[in-house]
């Protein structure tokens, strides 16, 4: 992988751990109220596991590959 690609990868794994965090806080704060979106709450959930997801993908990018 050139410099580049990874530089670009790894600006991308910043702002999706960033969101990551932010939609966990959000998701908190949610979920405390009386009386919440129960639609809503699975919704940011769910883009919290699919944020999971292609870090994890992503991460795995930069790794080399490593024979079996």
């Amino acid at each position: 992988m050139n410099h580049p690609e990874r530089d670009a990868i790894e600006h991308r794994l910043v702002e999706l751990r960033q969101e990551h965090k932010d939609l966990d806080d959000a998701i908190g704060a949610l979920a405390s109220q009386p009386g919440h979106d129960q639609l809503q709450l699975r919704r940011m959930k769910k883009r919290k596991l699919l944020l999971k997801d292609q870090t994890a993908y992503l991460v795995a990018q930069l790794e080399p590959d490593v024979p079996a």
